[in-house]
């Protein structure tokens, strides 16, 4: 792993409010001066989030661009669209994209680790929980950042677990890092996430029963009080907005995920149902999906999601609508026949909510086009009823992987937790309890394409399950390495050799 040149970039982002700090780059401020305060970790903390949450990763790049592409979600004209879904890997559009994914992630995991260098000489400085908030909030960004890269750059743990991996960094200098088998690096994520969870199992606010979940800008009748969220109520505003950060929830649940990426079902099962089972998440009421204002209406079941990225800022609020609904010029269409086959409008998909909240059909345009509007924005002064969030991990995940763990086992439950999901969604109709494995990995895969349209996640789910991905055109790409496993930078390769 070659030395990127790292900067810390103080940087405050919460719903409530966002806080710019004239703080000099590393270059110019020692490493002493910046961690010599409590503040300076958050700030330094917040930095990372707020890398993570720009176009190059997750407020772009790995929620609404390539990964996407490539699980044919959409229709193009456009050649260089084209190019991407038929992973034309040797193209220059590729290759660019991926570096930029490349650098910027390892950027910011350079970044982790300035923090976790520096903060048990220090631990002193912190009051309340905060030295094991910001260690545990670092040490699951490391892994979150990586387990991606690894997602991407390296072949599926499943079929090559001693197959080349990626680096792990977890120290700060110039010695490069060496790339460890894809077992090895998934451990060292683990190890990670683990040691996270101890941190924050205690200490992070999220699991005080007071902690309510909700949205920020609801408006409630009659002076009700019950369901009012408490996220953003903390004197302390870096406290504030659990589920904007990787939070303790978010750490079980990211395991929950790493774990059944390796094939571990009892591990992957126990973190699922730690997020499950502790109805923090409540579903989202029909109300709030289908709300006649559009100022209270739910574009992408807001109380459900354990953590996403928050990216209500002009930037990515303009790329949303230059990549989505932009009038004639939007790339990222999927044409009404292609959206009627992913979501099963013919048969049980005509009500599932997702298919009729997420997207809007033009007709006056040849062909026919449907946009994605779980993006969409109010203009002010219309007040939002949630902030523009780039989903991360959401309750219904959990349903889905402890689902896939519990078939062998008990298919009946497996079944279940995949039925609990469609009833929220809408969907009338439920699956057999007597379906073979083949036909319950089917349904599960049909499911959470649909869940997770526009967020990059099903690309993932085809890999890990060596899954042949289908054009719309009905051209089938083999699954193979070929498509699956990005290649890695060539500049890294020349330097990392």
């Amino acid at each position: 792993m070659k030395r990127y040149l790292i900067f810390i970039i103080p940087l405050l982002v919460f719903t409530s409010c966002k806080k710019f700090l004239d703080v000099q780059p590393e270059s110019d401020v020692t490493k002493e001066q910046l961690f010599s305060t409590e503040t300076g970790f958050q700030e330094a903390l917040n930095g990372v989030y707020t890398a993570c949450a720009g176009g190059n990763l997750y407020g772009g790049n790995l929620t609404v661009s390539n990964l996407d592409i490539m699980a044919q979600n959409y229709t193009f004209s456009n050649v260089t669209y084209q190019k991407i879904a038929s992973f034309k890997y040797k193209d220059d559009v590729l290759k660019d994209k991926n570096s930029t994914i490349w650098t910027a992630a390892y950027s910011a995991i350079g970044n982790c680790n300035q923090i976790l260098e520096q903060i048990d000489k220090q631990k002193g400085i912190f009051s309340g929980n905060n030295y094991s908030i910001i260690k545990g909030e670092a040490l699951a960004l490391r892994a979150y950042l990586h387990f991606d890269l690894l997602r991407m750059f390296a072949n599926s743990y499943k079929y090559s677990p001693a197959g080349k991996g990626i680096p792990y960094v977890t120290t700060v200098g110039i010695k490069s890092t060496p790339f460890l088998s894809v077992q090895d690096a998934l451990n060292m994520a683990i190890i990670d996430l683990r040691s996270a969870r101890t941190l924050l199992s205690n200490t992070d606010p999220i699991i005080a029963a007071g902690y309510v979940v909700g949205y920020p800008n609801k408006t409630y009748p009659g002076g009700f009080t019950g369901k009012k969220q408490t996220e953003t109520s903390s004197n302390t505003l870096f406290l504030q907005n659990r589920r904007h950060r990787l939070n303790y929830y978010a750490v079980c649940a990211e395991l929950a995920r790493v774990y059944l990426y390796k094939g571990d079902f009892p591990n992957a099962l126990s973190n699922a149902n730690d997020v499950i089972t502790a109805n923090k998440f409540p579903w989202t009421a029909q109300e709030d999906a289908f709300n006649t204002s559009v100022q209270q209406r739910d574009k992408i079941f807001y109380p459900e999601l354990t953590f996403g990225w928050y990216i209500q800022t002009t930037d990515e609020v303009n790329m949303m609508v230059a990549l989505f609904t932009a009038p004639n010029v939007a790339p990222y269409q999927p044409t009404p026949l292609q959206l009627d086959n992913i979501y099963e409008k013919s048969s049980i998909g005509a009500e599932d909510w997702r298919y009729r909240q997420w997207f809007s059909t033009v007709t006056d345009v040849t062909p026919n086009r449907s946009y994605l509007i779980k993006y969409t924005t109010n203009t002010a002064p219309l007040v939002n009823l949630h902030p523009l969030i780039a989903p991360a991990l959401r309750l219904t995940e959990m349903y889905y992987i402890a689902a896939e763990a519990t078939y062998d086992t008990d298919p009946v439950k497996a079944i279940g937790y995949l039925n609990t999901v469609r009833t929220h969604r809408g969907i009338i109709d439920l699956l057999p309890t007597t379906l073979n494995k083949t036909s319950f990995i089917n349904q599960l895969v049909k499911e959470c394409r649909k869940e997770f349209y526009g967020e990059s996640q099903i690309f993932f789910m085809y890999k890990r399950l060596n899954l042949d991905i289908v054009a719309p055109s009905g051209l089938i790409y083999p699954a193979s390495n070929n498509i699956f496993v990005f290649p890695v930078p060539d500049d890294e390769l020349t330097y990392n050799h």
